[in-house]
This record gives structure tokens, C-alpha cells and sequence, in this order.
């Protein structure tokens, strides 16, 4: 099959979606691949490097749409691509479609096949592509918090860990997923006061095992959303729920029990962000202020990071993208349960009951279709 790698183009996003290694490996399973010219740039990985490992470097966007068969992105198309979206290509990336309803009915209308890697799932419940990713940001995301509880940046001057005779600062974590859990490590290395809450008990008691003794485990429930707001100097909103809005958990209201200058940092904002306040930013303009509380809402967290995401991607994703090249992304989803619910948007219509939801379309089972 082949198989086009895109640059990015979506605003400071700096990864790409296959490294050089990936490459080779597409070439040893007899595929042939098109590297849009400077695609992997920003994250180290050059031309010559693509070339060496047996790609073929194309100029534009445009040819790669217009000879590939698979299109693998990192970031959803932009309104610039919609136009070069062929009917039957294969359009696989990081979709996000339930937050993007513009996106969604360019796809329906190209009657292409959209394959979201955050919906990939295995039969366990597990979501290989968007872990690697949720690593990343969730370590990220109190990293930022630090930053932005500066003075400099209308935060209210809190070091996180505290110094000796000084207390540390509180951190509040809603989710225990794979972007919580990972928020949660980097919060209590840095010795901060750390509550992490999720809805499932069994979540709650595994985390218990493996947390330090200064995360404190909760379950997640509008009463203890609202009492940990007032002690909170940063707030990590780590929900998910695949393929579908992320969840309105802190309202506007709330912020007025919220410190001044205490931190708000949505990490679901790719599916729509879980505050009420929460809007898209970037890394150049990453902050906003809201009744006094600091908004970092960047959509695309992981592109500051893009050596360690694009390889941390690559590992992930490339034994998908084999296996729908391979076979086709029919019989890879008959035969590989994990990629039919990564099947969001087939050939004019929508497959993915989350984002049916988000819009009001019509949703059909994918079986119907394969």
C-alpha cells in the first residue's frame, strides 16, 4: 500500500507521525512510503534520513494526498487539507472528531475511511495509540502548572514542593487514567499534597497500591470536585471517555471558590475540555485568566516534546499502520478487534456512537460495513 507522512501544520505542532526506523519497517513489508519534504524537521529527523530508509520525498501536501492510499497524520486534517481528502482513502491520525463537528462532516462528505487512533482499543479496554501520547502530556501537565503558579504569569507564586518549614502546594487530579496517573507521579516526586479522582473503585484500590503516601485517593463526585477546588493551587482535568465530549466537570461558578491564581490545566481539551472556561490555546499564547484563575488549555501538549512523542508515537501506532496496510482496513478490522473501534467515520457515515452523540448524526454499527 502506499502510504503518505504528512508535516504537521496545525499550529506549533512539531512532531511527525512515523520516524525513519518506521520506515524501514513499512519497506521490508513491501509497502512504499511518501515523506512530504521537511515533515520530521522539528523533531530531528531529516530528509536524508527518511531517504536512507527507503521512503520517497515528495514536495507538497498535495501529492501525498493525491497518490496515497493511507494518509497517517499526527494532528486531526485542517480546513487547508479538507479539499485533497479523497473518497475511499484512508485518513489515519489523532481525530478528536466529537469536538470538531466542522472535521467531522468534511469526512462524511469525502466518503474517506477516518480511523482515529484514540479510539483504537483493545479488548481489555486499553488505548495502545493514545497512551504513549497521555504519558507525555500527563507528565507535562504539572510541569506546566509549576510554571504558570509564577508570579509572572498571574499565578499565586506557590513552589509545589514546598521548602523546609513551608507547606507544599495541592494538587487536584480528576481522572486516574493514563494521563492522571502519570500527572499524579510527577506531583508527588515534586512532594506537593496530591488528591487523584476517579469514578472506579477498582481503579482507586489498584492505585492504591502503587501511589506514594502523599497521593490521596478519592472518588470523583461533584461534593468532592467542590471541596478540593478550595484547597487547590493546581488543577489537572485527565478525563476520558473514547470517542466521545470530554465531560463539563468544574463549571464557571466553581471558580469563584478557587484561589486567585491558582491553575487550571485541561489536558482533555483535544476532546472539548472538561471546564466549563476551557478554550483551545497554543504553545506561543498557552494561558488565559478567568475570574482570576489561570487557564493552560494547549490542544497539542506532546508537540513541545516532539523527539521523545514521535518516537514514543511511532512505537505505538506502527504495528497498526503494518497491519491496515497490509491488509486492508476492512480485514484488519475483521480480524483485529482493537482496530474496529478506531473506525470513526466509514465512507459517508458515521461509526462512532461518541461522535453521533456530539452532533446529532446518525450512527451504524461498523459490523453492518465490514
Amino acid at each position: 500500500m502506499i502510504t503518505g507522512v504528512l508535516k504537521e501544520i496545525k499550529t506549533q505542532e512539531n512532531r511527525v507521525s512515523m520516524t525513519p526506523s518506521g520506515v524501514e519497517v513499512m519497506k521490508q513489508n513491501g509497502h512504499t512510503i511518501l515523506v512530504e519534504k521537511d515533515a520530521g524537521r522539528k523533531s530531528g529527523f531529516i530528509d536524508k534520513d527518511y531517504a536512507e530508509a527507503g521512503a520517497e520525498i515528495v514536495e507538497t501536501p498535495d501529492e501525498i494526498y493525491g497518490r496515497a492510499e493511507m494518509v497517517i497524520h499526527v494532528k486531526e486534517p485542517l480546513p487547508p487539507e479538507y479539499h485533497l481528502i479523497r473518497e475511499n482513502q484512508i485518513i489515519f491520525t489523532y481525530l478528536h472528531l466529537a469536538a470538531y463537528e466542522e472535521l467531522t462532516r468534511t469526512l462524511i462528505k469525502s466518503r474517506c475511511i477516518g480511523i482515529a487512533y484514540e479510539t483504537i482499543q483493545e479488548p481489555d479496554g486499553s488505548l495502545p495509540l493514545l497512551t504513549p501520547m497521555s504519558e507525555v502530556a500527563g507528565r507535562m501537565s504539572v510541569l506546566a502548572g509549576t510554571r504558570y503558579q509564577e508570579m509572572i504569569h498571574g499565578g499565586q507564586g506557590i513552589l509545589l514542593s514546598g521548602v523546609p518549614g513551608v507547606e507544599p502546594g495541592t494538587v487536584v487530579i480528576i481522572g486516574g487514567g493514563t494521563v492522571g496517573t502519570n500527572a499524579a507521579k510527577i506531583a508527588c516526586g515534586l512532594a506537593a499534597k496530591v488528591y487523584l479522582l476517579d469514578k472506579d473503585l477498582a481503579r482507586l484500590r489498584y492505585l492504591s497500591d502503587v501511589m506514594p503516601g502523599n497521593c490521596f485517593l478519592l472518588v470523583s463526585s461533584p461534593e468532592n470536585i467542590r471541596n478540593l477546588l478550595k484547597e487547590a493551587d493546581l488543577v489537572v482535568g485527565a478525563v476520558l471517555i473514547p470517542g466521545a465530549r470530554a465531560p463539563r466537570l468544574v463549571t464557571r461558578d466553581m471558580l469563584k471558590i478557587m484561589k486567585k491564581g491558582s491553575v487550571l490545566v485541561d489536558v482533555s481539551i483535544d476532546q472539548g475540555g472538561c471546564f466549563e472556561t476551557s478554550k483551545p490555546t497554543t504553545h506561543s499564547d498557552p494561558v488565559y485568566i478567568v475570574d482570576g484563575i489561570v487557564h493552560y488549555c494547549v490542544a497539542n501538549m506532546p508537540g513541545a516534546v516532539a523527539r521523545t512523542s514521535t518516537i514514543a508515537l511511532t512505537n505505538a501506532t506502527l504495528p497498526y499502520i503494518v497491519e491496515i496496510a497490509g491488509k486492508g482496513w476492512k480485514k484488519a478490522a475483521i480480524e483485529n478487534p482493537a482496530i474496529r473501534p478506531g473506525l470513526n467515520v466509514i465512507m459517508g457515515r458515521v461509526t462512532c456512537q461518541g461522535v453521533a452523540d456530539a452532533f446529532g448524526l446518525e450512527s451504524v454499527s461498523i459490523d453492518t460495513l465490514i
